[in-house]
């Protein structure tokens, strides 16, 4: 049909006066198949038990397509199922209110309205079906109506890696994949007298992205989370607990705006070196050190009563006579969690001792996964692509700089890591001098939360940023469905696209906590 001639397009729910216009259309559409269209009685069923999961298009009010499905409780079917055994031998009977998937049993465009893209419009009813009954997602099984053609030459396989290449044209499978669809199993007798495909059929899936597990547990996963940067002046304390006022100061602030993480500096807590100056750097961190179980314990006590997940920035910590820069996670449920800098720089190294941690891992929160990250650890890509790998959501990056340059590797890393492992990325710093502490003269920062670059986000990937070399707090919001949406239906899918046979990425040893 011409497009000029088209004066109205309509998606509707299957009513059981269609049936005989709809016979007429599976007539035409499987006229090289046997038994081409179903009875009545079984339309009649099917929109008796699923009504939401039977629709047509109508053009100018005439039937141009449908799409048919139910709702499997899909763990009671293998992966090698016919066609017969999903639909309980034709009685839809498998069909479950409680299922998990919704399966696909027919779908199709008459031939004289093919070109317009309606299948495009049934699949997208399809998903956002699956979507708001909140299941797994969609399968079903796809004929290889072409496969006739070299069946004597290829095996099925190769025939359906030759579609996706493009070497090999097959209609029905290449609509299925352009429409997100991925191929997962060859079965063979799928359905009965479909000589056109040799008898074989792909088991199609498509994965749904907003699926939640139901849980007895009174939690709410939140998918706009908001958070809260502490961009920290340093400056002269007369001790511990002038520090962790304010701190707590800072906590307060970014609670009272709802903020769900507050995330300070690396060794925020640099000033409380000044009363140890008079002695060898190395000596002064160890002091410090002492420090690190209090402070630990107040925030997490501020994580409590504050209703917050404090992300500590980093402080030394000395395990085993070895001194690390570590951070822990405080959550307000009261846990905690510890993560390590892995990689320390050689000023680190060599004026202060420290060691390199050993333990990279993400956290589950209730908001999402996060990892964290120290300084020097976000300039190599390598561990972030890990955390990715493990479902991270959101990174933190605490830091600490000296000069412009310095935060510049830290900003630009930072942001790559962004866009490469398509989440969130909050870092931030210290501001200003601190007189009286050898090795921490003077600091530089910009505190900021990166994005991916894609439509959905800011175009230059930066969602809010501080003022340079300026106390104060930074909040945003960031919105974890836009991940999912960008891992499945990016511009580019850095994630999905990785050439996996060509290299890989492991770890190689795990620690445990003590």
């Amino acid at each position: 049909m011409k497009i000029e001639n088209i004066e109205n397009i309509e998606l509707q729910y299957l009513t059981i006066h269609d049936y005989q216009e709809l016979k007429q259309a599976m007539i035409e559409v499987y006229s090289n198949m046997q038994s081409t269209y179903w009875e009545e009685s079984q339309i009649q069923s099917l929109i008796t038990k699923f009504p939401e999961g039977q629709v047509v298009i109508k053009i100018n009010g005439e039937l141009a397509g449908c799409a048919l499905s139910l709702m499997v409780d899909y763990d009671k079917f293998d992966d090698h199922h016919t066609y017969k055994e999903i639909t309980g031998d034709y009685t839809f009977s498998t069909h479950s209110n409680s299922g998990d998937v919704l399966y696909g049993i027919d779908v199709f465009i008459k031939p004289e309205f093919r070109g317009l893209r309606l299948g495009r419009r049934l699949y997208d009813y399809r998903k956002e079906l699956c979507e708001k009954l909140n299941l797994r997602g969609i399968a079903f099984g796809g004929r290889i109506p072409n496969y006739h053609k070299h069946s004597d030459s290829i095996s099925p396989k190769e025939y359906i890696e030759k579609v996706k290449r493009k070497e090999i044209h097959d209609p029905v499978l290449n609509f299925q994949i352009s429409n997100d669809f991925h191929p997962s199993k060859v079965m063979k007798g799928y359905i009965e007298g479909d000589a056109d495909s040799n008898d074989f059929a792909v088991l199609l899936e498509w994965d749904n992205v907003y699926y939640k597990k139901e849980t007895v547990k009174a939690v709410i996963k939140k998918k706009v989370v908001r958070l809260g940067l502490i961009q920290w002046q340093m400056r002269l304390y007369k001790d511990l607990e002038e520090l962790m006022q304010q701190a707590e100061y800072f906590v307060d602030a970014v609670s009272a705006y709802r903020s769900d993480f507050a995330l300070f500096p690396e060794f925020f807590n640099a000033p409380l070196m000044a009363d140890n100056n008079h002695l060898p750097e190395s000596e002064a961190i160890r002091e410090l050190a002492k420090y690190t179980p209090i402070i630990v314990q107040k925030f997490s006590e501020l994580a409590i009563t504050y209703n917050i997940n404090i992300i500590t920035g980093s402080m030394p910590e000395l395990k085993d006579g070895l001194l690390y820069n570590v951070g822990y996670i405080c959550k307000r449920d009261g846990t905690t969690d510890r993560y390590e800098k892995l990689h320390v720089t050689p000023d680190e190294a060599k004026v202060w001792g420290m060691q390199g941690g050993n333990e990279l891992k993400t956290f589950d929160t209730d908001c999402g996964k996060i990892g964290v990250l120290i300084c020097y650890d976000s300039e190599f890509p390598e561990l972030s692509r890990i955390l990715a790998e493990e479902g991270m959501d959101i990174l933190f990056i605490p830091f600490l700089t000296d000069t412009q340059n310095g935060y510049s590797r830290v900003r630009h890393c930072a942001q790559a890591r962004a866009i490469e492992n398509e989440c969130y990325v909050a870092i931030a710093g210290s501001v200003g001098n601190l007189p009286k502490v050898n090795n921490m003269d003077i600091q530089f920062a910009q505190s900021m939360v990166f994005t991916p670059c894609d439509f959905s986000f800011p175009a230059n990937g930066i969602k809010a940023e501080a003022t340079t070399n300026t106390e104060m707090i930074l909040i945003a919001d960031v919105d974890l469905d836009l991940l999912k949406d960008l891992n499945q239906f990016g511009s580019v899918r850095n994630l999905k696209d990785r050439r996996t046979d060509l290299f890989e990425l492991k770890k190689i040893n795990k620690i445990k906590n003590d």
